[in-house]
């Protein structure tokens, strides 16, 4: 007990002092073999949600794509960066879009549920197959959404061009759109899911499952942070995608057949309107996913992504949060990494295909946290001197040996 509480001590003056750790010093890994570096946290309000579903059984081939520093449920940082912001996601990964290089994460590879950031997927795996101009008819099956849910307002019977069904997707996050947009590439919203999942495993996502083509709950539905940078990587690759995850306001033409008028509808992510040099992103949430995020900017001609994933609104809205870690990462040298977004078709199946470790000094340190240092020491192995942080680590040396570390429960809504 005396170690853990000389350690938080020694911590917390790494922390006030805000020095950062050598770029030659030990990587913590070498400090505590199998303690997670904590992630900065927010604290988060009690709130109601269902039962979290139990996460399917972890594949360490698949917790190690893109690098082995990212196989963590903790903070993975580059040594002698800055300690990344706080903010109440579980998880989440910072990344270059263009080199492909990860700048950081929290649990990257920990499993959670999409929400409708899972969208994505759908736009990734659709976009290229659907002629935006093509005309189409909504059918009442394309309208089975969970009841309350976000939805455009597509009306059974009305004829929409796919560009509107797809603005009305990324903007609106309508729901009854990404039914008909699965239904109209696959020929059915089922055949769609299908193909979305093929395509995760394409872009070596390996840990995403889609079950509805909204991102609507379904049992068994998960994804990580890593891979939704896999995925908004294609879909910021593709103009339409950029130039609809861009656009503010969009016109859902009127109904003459259904004696329905048009109207106007807004782009609910509020990154493009107050983070200069926006892409766009999209914004997702239910009971039980809670608050997920994909975000993308622009800075001085570098191109970041930020993912996150089971994220609370206060104090912070998620894509505030989403912003936050977006500075971070601008902040950092552009050589900055610790792993690696895969390529297309580099990994599939059960067994990934090696890849390059990212630099010995990755601050990160795998396996579970020994709940031993609170959740707000979150950038604790990554700030201090290299001899504050061998006191610390002999310290907590000394409280491994007097008794087993308790194992902390991956959290799940």
């Amino acid at each position: 007990m005396r170690a853990r509480v000389l350690a938080a001590a020694t911590v917390a003056v790494l922390l006030s002092t805000g020095t950062a750790v050598p770029a030659d010093a030990a990587p913590p890994t070498a400090l505590a073999p199998g303690v997670a570096a904590p992630c900065p946290k927010l604290p988060t309000p009690a709130v109601t949600r269902p039962p979290r579903p139990t996460p399917p059984e972890p594949v360490p081939a698949h917790r190690a794509v893109g690098g082995e520093a990212l196989a963590t449920p903790g903070l993975v940082v580059p040594p002698g960066t800055p300690a990344p912001p706080p903010v109440t996601a579980t998880s989440w990964l910072v990344a270059d879009l263009d080199s492909g290089e990860v700048l950081g994460g929290c649990g990257p590879h920990e499993y959670a549920t999409p929400a409708s950031v899972q969208k994505l997927l759908l736009a990734a795996t659709m976009l290229p197959k659907l002629d935006p101009k093509q005309v189409a008819t909504v059918t009442r099956e394309d309208l089975d959404i969970e009841p309350g849910s976000s939805a455009v307002g597509l009306l059974v019977g009305g004829r929409y061009p796919v560009e509107t069904v797809w603005l009305g997707l990324l903007l609106q996050s309508g729901n009854e759109a990404a039914n008909l947009l699965a239904r109209l590439g696959a020929g059915s919203a089922e055949a769609g899911v299908r193909e979305m999942n093929a395509e995760a495993r394409r872009l070596g996502a390996l840990q995403t499952h889609a079950v509805t083509p909204s991102g609507l709950d379904g049992p068994g539905q998960f994804t990580s942070a890593y891979d939704l940078a896999l995925i908004a990587r294609v879909c910021f690759a593709n103009p339409t995608f950029r130039r609809y995850a861009l656009t503010e306001r969009a016109q859902i033409p009127a109904q003459p057949a259904l004696r329905k008028r048009g109207f106007q509808i807004q782009n609910e992510n509020p990154l493009i309107y107050d983070y200069p040099g926006a892409l766009g992103g999209k914004t997702g949430f239910t009971d039980l996913a809670r608050h997920t995020y994909v975000g993308a900017a622009e800075r001085n001609g570098r191109r970041l992504v930020v993912t996150l994933l089971n994220a609370e609104r206060r104090p912070v809205r998620a894509w505030e949060q989403g912003a936050r870690l977006l500075d971070w990462g601008f902040s950092l040298p552009p050589d900055s990494s610790v792993g690696r977004l895969v390529q297309p078709g580099e990994v599939t199946g059960d067994v990934a295909a090696p890849t390059p470790a990212p630099d010995a000094g990755a601050a990160v340190a795998a396996g579970r946290s020994s709940g031993g240092a609170p959740e707000w020491l979150g950038g604790a192995v990554v700030g201090g001197s290299a001899g504050l942080v061998g006191l610390l680590a002999a310290l907590l040396a000394v409280g491994r040996r007097r008794r087993r570390p308790r194992r902390r429960a991956v959290q799940w809504d």
